[in-house]
């Protein structure tokens, strides 16, 4: 055990944001002097705004070599931060964009430490959330082609407006059918967006689509094991590294996840029978970034597993059987914002530019937004920004804004930039960056 983050929520007192990461995360193992190597990326933090500026700026870089540049040990990046970025971003530190992993911390860390805190649906996930959301949206009218993929756009007129969207099986052996457009939303990932554009005459005309064609995924292996023991586990949520170079892992304990306090205290073999349907102990093993595992049999994965768990928790793992097992490979399936990534995600609403569909529009964490969210919430309010704009609306309506930057936050900024405007002539932007300074 490296390492123990908080539930920032439980915390008293609740300690501003840097701080209350810096005194309530116990490291083990990494020494003081390490640690304080980490200070000079306060800078950089102070000087990420989460504007396109800084997403431009430190987007050309890779966080690894922006952590080199302050002068973070290699012990700290390796042991502290490598880690984080191999399970947030998916890829390793070396070939995830320096902005991506600013953006991510500005949400979870700068403008509201309890996003860090992780929340888990009790219970599946499908009948207890999407079901019962695609119930209330057909409700409404709504439709939906299940097993079903867009294989072509058509402007008829050519005046470049969307007018039907092409549709197939995903078996590719059923009939296209052409679906009349008023509007249309892509709510797809990276992988999704580069295959859509190199398939797509009318997309592929337009010079922000065509740069969909660089934007690429990161895979995904994800693992569920059922063991006929209850293994001793200290914490419900793990994310692991160092069984496989530049492969990130996460382990949960789906048991306890399912039948905690959530449930008023009631941790009875009854009760967690009846949530993860047997006795003993239910682990998550997911893998990023692991497309040399996803060519592995299944037999061989789950060997892995079993033996990844065994090292990781002991004798209680050892000597307990696996009942059961799902393995599902997710190949390309996350986005991988690589360094230089930036300039080929889309906008919300794409008609922003003169060279645009005007009835085209993107939802997704792979979205570029002001709002300053991330992952889930990020594509969940890009969604709700791009049918605001079709419904004629203000963008942000009854879209929950985050937390004001913290006083000290913004002190910071306004130091940092009142220095570049001094080194700057009293310009700000000729002022050295933080990227450039420390070069």
């Amino acid at each position: 055990m490296e390492a123990t983050w908080p539930v920032y929520r439980d915390q008293s007192p609740q300690l501003p944001t840097g701080l209350a990461q810096a005194l309530y995360t116990k490291f083990n193992n990494l020494p003081v002097l390490d640690r304080l190597t980490a200070a000079p990326l306060i800078l950089a933090f102070s000087e990420f705004d989460d504007s396109p500026e800084a997403w431009a700026k430190y987007d050309s870089i890779s966080f690894r070599e922006l952590c080199i540049k302050l002068g973070v040990s290699r012990r700290c990046y390796d042991e502290a931060f490598e880690p984080m970025i191999l399970t947030g971003l998916f890829a390793p530190g070396g070939e995830c964009s320096a902005a991506a992993a600013l953006g991510m911390a500005y949400f979870f860390v700068l403008r509201g430490q309890n996003a860090f805190d992780v929340r888990w649906c009790r219970g599946n996930v499908g009948e207890r959330i999407l079901e019962p959301w695609v119930g209330f949206l057909e409700a409404k009218g709504v439709g939906f082609l299940c097993g079903t993929k867009v294989i072509g756009l058509e402007d008829e007129g050519g005046d470049g407006t969307i007018r039907k969207v092409l549709c197939s099986s995903v078996g590719g052996d059923g009939e296209t059918v052409a679906l009349e457009a008023d509007d249309v939303v892509f709510a797809v990932g990276a992988t999704a967006l580069n295959a859509i554009v190199r398939n797509t005459p009318l997309l592929s005309r337009y010079p922000q689509y065509r740069k969909f064609a660089n934007l690429r995924g990161t895979s995904v292996l994800a693992t569920r094991i059922y063991l006929d023991q209850t293994i001793d586990t200290a914490f419900s949520a793990n994310a692991c590294w160092g069984f496989d170079k530049g492969i990130g892992m996460t382990v949960f304990d789906i048991t306890k996840l399912h039948s905690a306090d959530g449930l008023g205290g009631n941790t009875s073999k009854e009760v967690v029978s009846s949530l993860v349907g047997v006795e003993g102990s239910v682990m998550e093993v997911d893998y990023y970034a692991c497309d040399a595992l996803n060519v592995m049999d299944d037999q061989s994965i789950l060997t892995k597993v079993k033996n990844d768990l065994d090292t990781i928790y002991g004798p209680s793992c050892i000597n307990a059987k696996v009942t059961d097992a799902a393995i599902i490979r997710l190949p390309q399936a996350v986005n991988w914002y690589f360094p230089g990534s930036y300039t080929s995600m889309p906008d919300v609403h794409s008609s922003k530019t003169s060279d645009g569909i005007p009835n085209l529009y993107f939802a997704g964490d792979i979205v570029r937004s002001r709002h300053g969210s991330w992952s889930q919430e990020k594509a969940f309010v890009t969604g709700m920004e791009a049918a605001n704009i079709i419904l004629g609306m203000d963008v942000g309506k009854d879209v929950k804004q985050l937390n004001e930057e913290e006083a000290h936050v913004v002190l910071a900024r306004n130091l940092l930039e009142g220095a570049q405007s001094f080194l700057g002539g009293g310009d700000k932007a000729r002022g050295p960056s933080i990227v450039d300074f420390f070069w």
